[in-house]
């Protein structure tokens, strides 16, 4: 949780306060692009646009107490313009060292790339719902004001994520046919 005393000062254009925020915030933010966005380099340039977008826009927030929900926003929309300039690259998902850590006492390193695979095959918005929701831990009500969208629709873009993962797993666990199959 962001002090807000801290917020309110550098929305008042506190340098030391905004430097503060900017560093106790910026591992979280980071965290977030990269799950969306799958490539590290990617997430540093979404991290980067999104802190400067938030000393830009931080005027504009009314309330300090929804800072950290406000800058998980403006790290999506940062994921998204990033991502529909860098469409054509291929992205790579690259573990944390805590997930690798985590991931290989709970899963096979095979069932963690089919895993990986799935995830990448969902959009953004696919992503950055399922992140918010289960790397974050918010609940329904936090991501939709996160996202400025009613719940009705974090609900149903949770349901499509799910969804889009259980069938992009089963594909991905179907025999690849041979030639002999196709003919």
């Amino acid at each position: 949780m962001v002090d807000p005393a801290l917020v309110e000062r550098a929305k008042h254009g506190d340098r030391d306060a905004y430097a503060e925020l900017a560093n106790a915030s910026s591992n979280r933010l980071f965290a977030i692009a990269l799950r969306v966005l799958r490539d590290r380099d990617a997430a540093g340039d979404a991290l980067q646009a999104a802190l400067v977008e938030i000393w830009r826009s931080l005027p504009g927030l009314r309330d300090a107490q929804a800072f950290e929900s406000w800058s998980y926003r403006v790290t999506l929309n940062a994921c998204r313009t990033i991502r529909r300039r860098n469409r054509s690259s291929i992205a790579t998902f690259e573990l944390q060292p805590t997930d690798v850590a985590e991931a290989d006492s709970e899963l096979s390193v095979a069932t963690r790339d089919e895993l990986e695979r799935a995830f990448g095959r969902l959009t953004v918005d696919q992503r950055s719902v399922l992140v918010l929701h289960y790397y974050r831990d918010l609940p329904v009500d936090e991501i939709a004001t996160t996202l400025g969208v009613a719940p009705g629709t974090i609900k149903s873009r949770l349901h499509a994520a799910r969804h889009a993962m259980r069938a992009a797993l089963e594909a991905g666990r179907r025999p690849a046919r041979s030639e002999e199959q196709r003919a």
